[in-house]
């Protein structure tokens, strides 16, 4: 009897289509731009680089752009076109892409050590706490790229547990302070601080305007900036302060008049709760089924604390 030839497996091999060379150092993060022929890279040689296809079929930089310190990780919403860039240094940087990919704009630095983290899985939301005092809710899983400030520390913050079932977030600073977030509220964005020359209320000049202080014959001012609208404005038309919950500013901030005139009682409501610990936390541990909060401290101390009156 014959023996029966078997077909020969088909050899399939992943095919390469380009090299896309020219960084200086160890490229620790890619990404393949949606819809385009592009990619986004940064490197260890501190450059983040936008490269386009070109008509010769060879990828070229439309953008390169030097950071201060390594870049260590991204992150890319092509819905958006926000681009968040995690360096070595701890700073987390922010841009915005042109929709040629040609330009890139910064949007706003995130600067300190993060010192915790915490994870939302329902509306796949990053908590990170810092030590330059706040909180931050990263939007990862709604795809809108936004990232909203909380401050109500005033210390870094060491440790943060979520209660799932009562969207409430606990935050524990080295302090001893305990705050308790109502995170089932709309929440904003705090606006970009504005850039200007001058006033952007008054149109007074700032110090370092040398030709509208010569010509206005007007001694420069020191440039602030309000907190609600990000407006560039002197220390005479910020004069308020308010807190501004919704935008996690629960203790008062600078605003313009106009803003302060503009905020609502209802607007300057509490989102959060404030407690003292009276140790230095290092670490909690919250069970969600009792709602009790394990907190330790630096005093060697281990507390145990019934959270049912206030996270409910």
């Amino acid at each position: 009897m014959a023996a029966e030839i078997q077909p020969k497996p088909l050899t399939r091999k992943p095919i390469l289509l380009q090299r896309v060379e020219g960084s200086q150092e160890v490229v620790n993060m890619a990404v393949i731009v949606p819809k385009e022929e592009g990619v986004i890279s940064v490197s260890e040689d501190r450059t983040i680089r936008v490269w386009l296809k070109r008509d010769s079929g060879q990828y070229w930089p439309s953008i390169y752009h030097a950071m201060p310190s390594p870049c260590s990780c991204m992150s890319f919403n092509p819905e958006t076109r926000r681009l968040s860039i995690g360096l070595d240094n701890g700073t987390i940087s922010e841009f915005i892409l042109s929709e040629d990919y040609n330009k890139m704009t910064p949007v706003k630095n995130y600067q300190g050590g993060v010192t915790a983290l915490c994870w939302d899985p329902v509306q796949r939301v990053l908590f990170s706490g810092s030590s330059d005092h706040s909180v931050i809710m990263w939007d990862i899983g709604g795809r809108k790229g936004t990232a909203i400030e909380l401050q109500g520390h005033n210390d870094k913050v060491q440790a943060l547990s979520y209660a799932q079932h009562t969207r409430q977030l606990i935050s524990c600073g080295g302090d001893g302070g305990i705050v308790v977030w109502n995170m089932d509220v709309e929440r904003q964005e705090t606006p970009e601080w504005l850039d200007s020359d001058s006033c952007q209320k008054c149109d007074q000049p700032f110090f370092w305007n040398f030709k509208q202080m010569w010509d206005s014959k007007k001694i420069g001012l020191r440039q602030h900036h309000c907190r609600k609208c990000g407006k560039a404005v002197c220390g005479k038309c910020s004069s308020k302060r308010s807190s501004i919950p919704l935008m996690g500013f629960e203790f008062e901030v600078r605003v313009c008049d106009s803003c302060h005139e503009a905020i609502t009682d209802e607007e300057r409501a509490p989102t959060a709760t404030f407690h003292d610990s009276k140790h230095n936390i290092v670490h909690v541990h919250f069970d969600e089924t009792r709602g009790w909060l394990l907190t330790s401290g630096t005093d060697k101390v281990i507390k145990l604390w019934d959270m049912t009156p206030v996270v409910s």
